[in-house]
């Protein structure tokens, strides 16, 4: 299918907007924190996308990053969820504060979208548990590549995102991979 596009940005018009790949104009529904994001109309751009089929459309979604790509994907997983709402999720927060929200289970936040209601919140805390907060949310919380490496080891020794994430705040800012996973393992402890 399609993955990626790269051509010229012909017209923006949130949250569509349409590229022209070698005479060819495909229109892309992308979120906000892309659209925002997109060059002046004209130039070039590059999108990661993803295409859905249904019987009645064929819709193709673009994505500046493949976190917000992968983000979509875990999304549209969710029983209740489509396309749609994922769009309207990733538009209204971006990637790695979804991720926040899933690490520390704060449906508060969530509630905040548009067209997310306290039930749907909850479901989607619940099934992205462990996903977002994971793959996701690791790439895109973290200061530096240390942090990153100090918070995978402490999940795979069988802490909690949530935990993990706490001692990370608690580490100094340039700390070295095994100081930092010393101090980390120190202050979980307690």
């Amino acid at each position: 299918m399609i993955g990626k596009l790269t051509g010229t940005l012909s017209d923006k018009n949130p949250p569509q907007v349409i590229v022209d790949c070698g005479g060819v104009g495909y229109e892309v529904q992308v979120p906000m924190s892309t659209f925002y994001n997109l060059p002046a109309d004209g130039e070039r751009v590059t999108l990661l996308t993803h295409f859905v089929v249904r019987e009645d459309a064929q819709i193709l979604y673009g994505f500046a990053t493949s976190y917000e790509r992968e983000a979509f994907r875990e999304l549209i997983k969710i029983s209740g969820v489509g396309p749609r709402t994922a769009l309207s999720v990733l538009s209204g927060m971006g990637v790695s504060e979804l991720a926040q929200a899933v690490t520390m289970q704060e449906a508060g936040r969530l509630i905040k979208v548009p067209g997310i209601g306290k039930k749907t919140a909850e479901r989607l805390l619940l099934e992205l548990k462990g996903k977002l907060g994971a793959d996701i949310g690791v790439k895109t919380n973290v200061a530096n590549d240390n942090q990153g490496d100090i918070l995978q080891a402490l999940v795979a020794l069988g802490y909690s995102d949530k935990e993990a994430l706490a001692a990370l705040k608690a580490l100094p800012a340039e700390v070295g991979v095994s100081d930092g996973i010393k101090l980390a393992l120190k202050a979980l402890a307690k």
